[in-house]
C-alpha cells in the first residue's frame, strides 16, 4: 500500500477542513504548511500581500511543512484559489521537497473561481511527477463529494 500525505496551506480554514476530510478517508498523514510571516488578518489586506508575493514568484520561508517526503508515494496538495494560482507557500513547498517520481494530486478551494491555473502551475513546478486529476470546490463541500473524487482516482 502507498504511503499517502496530505500537504495543505489553508487562511481560513476552508482548506484545513478539507485536507482533513481527504485524510481521513485516505488513512494519509497530514502536514500544514506554516509560513514564518503570517498574512495580514484581513482580508483586503491579505489580498494585496499575496497579489504581490504571485506577481513576483515569491517563495516565503516555511517554518514547518517542507520536511523530507520520501517516505510517500502520493501527495496531496491543498491551496486556496488565490488570483487563479495556489498560495505562496505552495510555491515554497514545491521548490523545497524532492516531488519526483511522486504521485501529486492537487485540491483547492474557491470562491468561484475554480481551478484556474492552479494544476497548470503545479505540473510546470513538478515536471517529473504524475498528476492526477484534482478537485476544486467552495466552501460548501460535502463528505461525499470528497469520497467520489478519491474513489474515481482510485487512491
Amino acid at each position: 500500500m502507498s504511503k499517502t500525505l496530505i500537504v495543505y496551506y489553508s487562511f481560513s480554514n476552508t482548506t484545513k477542513n478539507l485536507a482533513e476530510d481527504i485524510a481521513i478517508i485516505t488513512g494519509g498523514d497530514i502536514r500544514e504548511l506554516v509560513p514564518e510571516r503570517a498574512y495580514s488578518f484581513s482580508y483586503n489586506g491579505a489580498t494585496k500581500e499575496v497579489r504581490n508575493e504571485i506577481e513576483r514568484g515569491c517563495c516565503p520561508k516555511l517554518l514547518s511543512g517542507n520536511e523530507p517526503i520520501s517516505n510517500y508515494e502520493n501527495i496531496f496538495i491543498g491551496t486556496p484559489n488565490w488570483f487563479k494560482s495556489f498560495a505562496p507557500p505552495i510555491l515554497s513547498f514545491l521548490r523545497n521537497v524532492d516531488l519526483n517520481g511522486k504521485t501529486i494530486i492537487p485540491f483547492c478551494t474557491h470562491g468561484g473561481g475554480g481551478f484556474g491555473q492552479i494544476e497548470i502551475n503545479i505540473s510546470k513546478e513538478c515536471p517529473n511527477s504524475k498528476l492526477l486529476p484534482g478537485f476544486a470546490v467552495t466552501s460548501d463541500f460535502d463528505d461525499k463529494q470528497v469520497q467520489d473524487w478519491i474513489d474515481k482516482i482510485g487512491i
